[in-house]
């Protein structure tokens, strides 16, 4: 999904919550094992520009694209470590969980993007889909700058060796 430079540019001073537009796709029998494949297609800002409701983007019998607009991503105070996780990656992403519908197996939707790499695991530790998509530039300086505000990483405490602890202090 392409979006013009103007819509996707965070305002000066930057919210706490954005919201953001996610594309699923969905492919209909990609082997003889699965009538429907989803996969997570794209996440990008969204200013109104998509509308409120979700939509079909296109449908060839084969493959279709559904457009899901209006998600909030709400950066809190308590998921400061996961935030931090997250931008010291290597790759910071969205993360976001996704359904599907257990009574029509060929409908799929997104339920929460998170920026937070411990709610992902708590998501995951809980059986939740959850996939993920590179983080844009903006959206990445937008992240640090919360989390150099707000998260402070815990000081790395040196354990001394058992070996060097009296007996009477050991666990």
């Amino acid at each position: 999904m392409r979006t013009d430079p103007e819509h996707t540019a965070l305002p000066p001073t930057p919210p706490t919550q954005i919201r953001v537009a996610v594309v699923i796709d969905r492919q209909h029998q990609p082997s003889r094992w699965e009538d429907w494949r989803f996969t997570l297609a794209d996440v990008a800002l969204d200013d109104g520009q998509y509308g409120d409701t979700p939509r079909l983007l296109r449908d060839d019998g084969k493959a279709a694209q559904f457009l899901f607009p209006g998600l909030p991503v709400e950066l809190r105070r308590d998921e400061g470590e996961g935030y931090f996780l997250n931008l010291t990656s290597g790759a910071p992403v969205w993360f976001v969980m996704w359904r599907i519908d257990e009574e029509d197996p060929s409908r799929a939707w997104p339920e929460r993007v998170t920026l937070s790499y411990n709610e992902a695991g708590r998501l995951l530790d809980a059986q939740e889909r959850v996939d993920n998509r590179p983080l844009p530039a903006e959206v990445r300086d937008w992240l640090q700058a919360y989390t150099d505000a707000h998260y402070r990483p815990e000081p790395k405490k040196r354990r001394r060796p058992v070996s060097f602890v009296a007996p009477d202090q050991r666990d």
